[in-house]
């Protein structure tokens, strides 16, 4: 199943799970914690992820997702489209518009203190919606909640007055003109600019599923009164939210006296599971050693001498090693040493992978052997940090109250590479390894304004080939059955070397293509430093050759990176043809763990189209392996030259399965929202770019995720 078949799979799976209990809050028409229009101060719970769809009876809609990026500070993007807004010539036509909000939580209530909350709404668009606020909410016991506030822009043009940010520098009087442009721009000169005005409102909790909302709101809708869509009679907005079931809720509301509006919530929570901690199979118990006194033959190393009897071990931990789901791949048994090469395809935390792992050596290693060594593997055959574990350490803390705290205390990490190899035996199952699978795959393309949304729908046939350890083929076959990417006419007018503008040319075939066809072999060059070399037909549209060096040492929240490329543009037909256009990037990439699940990563180089410039990207994850992250791309390639959005920017999501099904898998589903597809700022779409696959493998990734070592 490819990452957007999965991403649509999810879509489903999050409306058919029920959601944990949790304290959500009524969203507003613009996808944030609010009253009907307006927003109020309250926050969604830490790490809630809300997607809504709002429709008014004019034709205008908006989809938007929020997600609650820290207790105090939340981030949102919205999709709009407003029917005969656009002038177009002598006529005004439906204009579509992607646009990011921010909002940061001043203070939290108390039983004498409202909250408060500071927002921008519409950053980075065309400044449709843009306004800025300070908003206060009080409760009063368990059914009524008060909220007022004081907007600017959009919430400024119903009974204004003179900005009272002019005492600190008469510029806050007057906001400028708009200027849209080519839209994606922070329109910085105009926040917290310009006329001001009080808005407020009051929300009845009749009981647990309904609530009664009424709102004043300064929002005069200029702009679609200007253009006859939209009949703002009066400043008054009243209307209902109707929770259907745990996260999912359904407002009603009638604005301003003429239209009517419905608004469609959904929310999940990353750190809360449908089915809880999992239903996946139990780890069998550690096998305690006998004492030495009761049996001291058993702890004799005299079964060293015996040439059969490391042939007899590896064969028994491969057994138990199978039976847990981590094929053993190497070994080195000695008298009182183990050291175990695993690969690790279930679990998504590799402390999870060591404790079974632990469990199932401990079954059949003699007693003698007291200093255990654990090397998780990749699914490349490459090692980050090597577990040191003292058996008895094991059999004293699978069942202490912090058993894995104190693991973590008395366990030792090394760099894999430091360990002599000498005496390592691999597995004789372990390679070479031929993997194939048959399936269907969802390609989707979106924000499109002739078709916000296309989707195609066929077969995916994909295998990988190892014939060592490092060294992989991986290719795929996919055949479109139905769908309508193909129907995208709209040309390129791009200014700079069409590296992704014509996207939709290679949506067009009919016949069987391969969207990636490579050999990769990725390496250890020295302690702390791993390597890549990969060739072919690299992504749908480039092939060549991409090389990678990663200096990520044990222990450090920073790595650094190098990667370099060659490369041509594919045929449309995406078969083994290449057109004339060549491109060579270059990064120096930056990676670091602040540490509660935050990360960050800066890119520096030069892109595809030949521009040069800068990628930042913030992530949030969480140990089952969510993760979230924004990330913004701007380069020396003005916004003109970029075209509309003028700079690349998008969020993604990451999901695991096992979040829904409560069963261990690695499996995951990819998500790219990325509002504009232009040329500047454009990167390679690498298979197995070497930092994700490593991090997890050595600290202080891997100890962050110490708590799953005993589940």
């Amino acid at each position: 199943m490819t990452t957007l078949s999965k991403a649509v799979a999810i879509a489903f799976a999050a409306l058919a799970l029920p959601a944990a209990a949790q304290d959500i809050r009524a969203i507003n028409s613009y996808g944030v914690p609010g009253l009907i229009d307006l927003p109020t101060a309250q926050m969604q719970p830490d790490a809630e992820l809300t997607t809504s769809l709002t429709l008014l009876s004019n034709g205008s809609g908006r989809t938007q997702i929020a997600f609650q990026l820290t207790p105090r500070l939340q981030a949102v993007f919205r999709y709009a489209t407003v029917p005969d807004f656009l002038p177009i010539g002598p006529n005004f036509v439906r204009t579509y518009d992607r646009s990011f909000d921010l909002r940061y939580q001043l203070l939290t209530e108390t039983a004498r203190r409202p909250a408060v909350t500071v927002g921008i709404q519409d950053i980075g668009g065309t400044s449709l919606y843009a306004s800025e606020y300070v908003v206060a909410t009080k409760s009063f016991g368990d059914r009524w909640t008060v909220t007022g506030g004081l907007g600017w822009g959009r919430l400024g043009t119903r009974g204004g007055f003179t900005n009272p940010l002019g005492i600190v520098s008469d510029k806050f009087e007057t906001r400028p003109p708009l200027t849209i442009g080519t839209g994606g721009q922070f329109q910085t000169s105009q926040i917290f600019r310009g006329d001001a005005a009080l808005f407020g409102g009051v929300q009845y909790r009749w009981n647990d599923r309904l609530t009664l909302t009424a709102e004043y709101s300064s929002d005069a809708y200029v702009e679609e009164e200007a253009r006859g869509i939209f009949d703002a009679k009066t400043p008054l907005n009243f209307g209902f939210d109707y929770r259907l079931r745990p996260g999912t809720s359904l407002s009603g509301y009638v604005l301003h006296g003429s239209e009517v509006g419905v608004t469609l919530q959904f929310s999940l929570n990353p750190k809360r599971s449908p089915v809880g901690s999992g239903i996946g199979p139990a780890a069998p118990p550690v096998t305690l050693r006998p004492a030495p006194q009761d049996d001291p033959a058993a702890w004799d190393a005299a079964w060293t001498q015996n040439p059969s009897a490391p042939v007899i071990l590896r064969a028994g931990l491969g057994t138990v090693m199978a039976d847990a789901g981590l094929p053993l791949v190497a070994s080195k048994i000695e008298g009182s040493r183990a050291e175990i090469h695993f690969r690790n395809p279930i679990y998504g935390a590799q402390p999870q992978a060591i404790g079974r792992a632990a469990r199932a050596a401990t079954a059949v290693l003699p007693a003698s052997v007291e200093t255990l060594v654990f090397v998780p593997l990749n699914e490349a055959g490459l090692a980050g940090d090597a577990v040191v574990l003292r058996r008895s350490d094991i059999e004293a803390l699978e069942n202490s109250p912090n058993g894995a705290d104190e693991l973590l205390a008395v366990a030792g990490l090394v760099d894999a590479a430091r360990l002599d190899r000498a005496g390592l035996v691999v597995q004789p199952d372990a390679y070479p390894r031929f993997q194939w699978a048959l399936g269907p795959y969802v390609a989707v393309s979106t924000f499109d304004p002739d078709n916000p949304l296309r989707l195609d729908l066929g077969a995916e046939l994909s295998a990988s080939y190892q014939p060592v350890a490092g060294l992989m083929f991986e290719g795929a076959l996919r055949q479109r059955i139905v769908g309508n990417r193909d129907g995208s006419t709209r040309p390129s007018d791009s200014v700079l070397p069409r590296v992704r503008s014509e996207s939709n040319l290679f949506a067009r075939t009919d016949k069987p293509f391969i969207p990636y066809l490579t050999g990769t072999y990725m390496f250890r060059p020295g302690p702390n430093l791993y390597g890549r070399v990969s060739a072919g037909l690299l992504e749908p549209q480039f092939g060549g050759v991409s090389g990678e060096l990663l200096w990520k040492p044990s222990g450090s929240r920073l790595a650094l990176g190098v990667e370099v490329s060659k490369v041509r543009q594919r045929d449309f037909d995406m078969q083994l043809g290449f057109q004339d256009l060549e491109a060579t990037t270059a990064f120096v990439s930056a990676y670091y763990n602040h540490g509660n699940g935050f990360h960050s990563q800066v890119d520096v180089g030069q892109y595809l189209a030949g521009d040069r410039g800068l990628t930042y990207e913030l992530a949030r994850e969480f140990a089952n392996g969510w993760r979230v992250s924004a990330y913004a791309t701007k380069t020396n390639v003005s916004a003109a030259e970029f075209g509309e959005g003028s700079f690349d920017k998008g969020i993604r999501l990451r999901v695991p399965f096992s979040w829904f099904t409560g069963q261990p898998t690695q499996t995951s589903g990819n998500v790219l929202v990325q509002p504009i597809l232009r040329d500047g700022g454009a990167r390679l779409n690498l298979r197995n770019r070497l930092y994700p696959l490593v991090r997890d493998q050595s600290a202080p990734d891997l100890t962050d995720d110490w708590g799953t070592v005993w589940r």
